[in-house]
């Protein structure tokens, strides 16, 4: 079957076979056979072609368009579990207590570290007197994204009422040094526990209560991973957030 597209686009700005086969470093008897065998060429050939003739690589070979196959396992996921319940109040504490240079906490609210961990407040000033940066977002309860996913969880008032009890446990840290505290009305994909190059995230799910959705544990191995991407989005947050002052 020929490739009526590539013809097309070759005739229109005059390439031939040859000519194309020299700026793509492949033999003419392969373009010949992309044109009239309707062949698909490798990838890296394909967008050297494509680049030539000023043209979208998947519109000349739409075969192109295809998903890399996924991973069995990220290698940066470290561990998946069926729901934040299942996770013993431990593991986020010993996660921030290990942090020697930066601790990121964005959430609505969480007030459930606070109830199964008084000394909270007291780990994160240790950490930060030893030069740990502390990042700390919680939800605004004036905020109507706030309030939505109130009704959504048919929790009602009560995140908000937990908004600003969460910022009640947090207020006295607001003026300790290395650490901030803001507020933001953003809507809320997955609360983030950050310490260094590793990060817990609780999925956000519809309907369900954080408690009953799933989290991942993930450590960093290197740019442009997962965990970048959860980063990237505390950071992009964290901009829109407010000080909250003690």
């Amino acid at each position: 079957m020929q490739n009526e597209r590539l013809r097309a686009v070759m005739a229109s700005v005059g390439w031939t076979h040859a000519a194309l086969a020299s700026a793509t470093g492949v033999d003419p008897k392969s373009v010949e056979r992309w044109v009239n065998l309707g062949r698909t060429p490798r990838r890296a050939t394909a967008l050297r072609a494509a680049e030539a003739l000023g043209e979208d690589v998947h519109a000349l070979w739409p075969a192109l368009r295809q998903a890399r196959a996924a991973r069995a396992v990220s290698p940066e996921l470290v561990g998946l579990y069926d729901q934040r319940a299942d996770l013993p109040v431990s593991v986020f504490v010993d996660l921030l207590a290990a942090a020697r240079e930066r601790i990121d906490v964005l959430v609505y609210a969480a007030v459930f570290l606070h109830e199964a961990y008084p000394r909270l407040n007291d780990l994160l000033r240790e950490r930060a007197a030893d030069g740990c940066a502390v990042r700390i977002a919680v939800g605004d309860a004036d905020s109507e994204n706030v309030q939505q996913r109130g009704r959504e969880e048919q929790f009602g008032h009560g995140i908000e009422s937990r908004c600003r009890l969460a910022l009640m446990h947090y207020r006295p840290l607001a003026d300790v040094p290395g650490i901030e505290l803001r507020t933001h009305g953003t809507t809320l994909y997955n609360s983030l526990y950050r310490a260094d190059d590793q990060v817990l995230v609780n999925a956000h799910v519809w309907g369900v209560n954080a408690y009953g959705a799933p989290v991942w544990h993930l450590r960093r191995q290197g740019a442009g991973g997962m965990f970048d991407t959860y980063a990237d989005s505390f950071n992009a947050v964290w901009e829109t957030a407010a000080p909250e002052k003690g």
